[in-house]
């Protein structure tokens, strides 16, 4: 199989320490996985037909002033897109939601409470610890 025919996971890079990290453990699950920089166009993407999209963390703040960005068309193309730290944050910001400050920073081990279930959480109590 080429690697034009294989299923892939884009990962989308805005700066974050774990961007490679998070490549590798998709690698580890035996699926390719590419890293691209956070400005990739619409056309690189879709030419690169992904299963889905991850866009990784970053030091950034979504209402900095220069705050590292990803075209909008790409909620449209109907790809799945995973927000890790700051991508959370980022998708959060384009899709109309509002990123807040927590009380207390939260690092590492959490507590999250399932609201709905659905395949994502599959198997998950309705509290349960994450991190």
């Amino acid at each position: 199989m080429s690697l034009a025919e294989q299923e892939l996971i884009l990962v989308l890079d805005f700066g974050g320490q774990y961007t490679q990290l998070i490549a590798r453990r998709i690698r580890d699950c035996n699926v390719y996985c590419e890293i691209e920089p956070h400005n990739a166009s619409i056309e690189k993407i879709k030419e690169k037909n992904p299963l889905g999209i991850v866009f990784s963390g970053g030091p950034s703040s979504v209402y900095g002033e220069k705050a590292p960005s990803v075209d909008p068309a790409v909620y449209e193309l109907g790809i799945p897109v995973l927000g890790i730290c700051y991508g959370m944050q980022l998708m959060t910001h384009q899709l109309k939601g509002k990123v807040v400050s927590a009380e207390q920073a939260e690092y590492g081990r959490t507590n999250l409470r399932v609201m709905q279930c659905d395949n994502l959480l599959k198997g998950l109590g309705p509290m349960s610890s994450a991190g």
